[in-house]
């Protein structure tokens, strides 16, 4: 092959990941979204890993049916809702349960006069402003979908957290002060949680946390690690060296000839760059490792190629294994190192690295 970038997903740290989640959540269901291929880690696999999850969270119908097409039964829930009245079909054949957010969906479901009746999450703003009914509103729209033929009346309230990584913040404890009051006297299940409420926010477990990063083992919080939290990486990006050359000191490396050879030193060239999905904010400094030494990225990143400081690992030659993240070299630092976050890194490999899996 004339790319040699790959993505090795650890399915065991998957697992493990769910399980401490399960752990976290006592009594509350999990739902594990899988929303984005997974993070980027590949919906089928993951789905695979996570399959005693008591729900899945995707965020669109096509991806429902990408799972139930493997085989998946577990409950499937469409985070954002049917987009059209013609998604109503669809949801119900393939079981899918909606989240309702807007009145134009409401209007949907109020023209459906018969089929099945549909599972569906009410979803409340007590903050966010994005996707959600004013919190006022709570009891008349309770009252309204139960009232509609096409839905089945075991409504699942929810909202969403606008902050709940700042573990300190107030914002949080306001959130969930407005859902208790607007859905106090409403039956039905609650769901409140993400990753984020899901550590540090006991009285928001309700009855189901939707955990998506920690799945994966991806920071949650400024400054920490999945890992910080107990969660294991379940992403490798690793390639391998295809140059090694010895370059003058005061020449300059790269595009922009952005970097200066402090020395009379060895410069390695990676087969990866922002075509694999590697950042090219990653300014000079970003970690890498070479074999098991340490080495650093140094000049632009390229499309198809990063050049490496290799003087801290001396014996490095064409052919070794660059790991850009992974247990070892968390992908959070990279993140730092390329001001953005772990999630959109993980996202944002392409279709052009080849994927591999680990454990069973």
């Amino acid at each position: 092959m004339s790319r040699s970038a790959t993505a090795t997903i650890h399915l065991n740290a998957l697992r493990d990941n769910l399980a401490r989640a399960r752990k976290l959540a006592g009594s509350a269901k999990v739902m594990a979204v899988v929303k984005a291929d997974a993070y980027g880690h590949g919906l089928e696999r993951c789905a695979r890993a996570f399959g005693d999850a008591d729900a899945f969270g995707v965020a669109s119908i096509a991806d429902g049916l990408r799972l139930r097409a493997a085989g998946h039964r577990n409950r499937i829930v469409v985070l954002s809702g049917p987009d059209a009245a013609s998604d109503l079909a669809e949801m119900r054949r393939l079981q899918l349960e909606a989240v309702i957010h807007h009145p134009s969906q409401l209007a949907m479901l109020e023209a459906e006069r018969a089929g099945t009746p549909l599972k569906v999450w009410l979803k409340l703003d007590t903050g966010m402003h994005r996707l959600g009914f004013p919190v006022r509103q709570a009891p008349a729209l309770h009252a309204r979908l139960r009232a509609m033929p096409a839905v089945d009346p075991a409504i699942v309230l929810m909202t969403h957290f606008v902050s709940s990584e700042a573990f300190d913040d107030t914002t949080t404890e306001q959130q969930i002060a407005r859902f208790e009051q607007a859905t106090r006297d409403l039956p039905g299940e609650r769901s409140l949680s993400n990753s984020a409420g899901l550590l540090g926010w006991p009285a928001a477990r309700g009855d189901w946390v939707r955990v998506g990063g920690l799945l994966y083992g991806l920071s949650v919080a400024d400054g920490r690690t999945g890992a910080d939290f107990g969660f294991a990486p379940a992403m490798t990006l690793a390639t391998h060296l295809v140059a090694v050359n010895r370059i003058a000191r005061g020449e300059h490396i790269g595009y922009g000839a952005t970097w200066e050879c402090p020395e009379d030193m060895d410069v390695g060239v990676a087969a990866i760059g922002y075509g694999d999905g590697y950042p090219r904010s990653a300014r000079s400094g970003t970690p890498v490792l070479v074999g098991d030494a340490p080495a650093a990225v140094i000049g632009r990143v390229s499309m198809d190629l990063v050049t490496v400081d290799l003087r801290r690992a001396p014996d490095a030659s064409v052919g070794d294994v660059v790991t850009l993240w992974g247990p070892r070299l968390t992908v959070e630092v990279i993140a730092q190192h390329a001001n953005t976050i772990s999630y959109e890194l993980t996202c944002g490999v392409t279709r052009r690295v080849l994927f591999a899996e680990d454990g069973v």
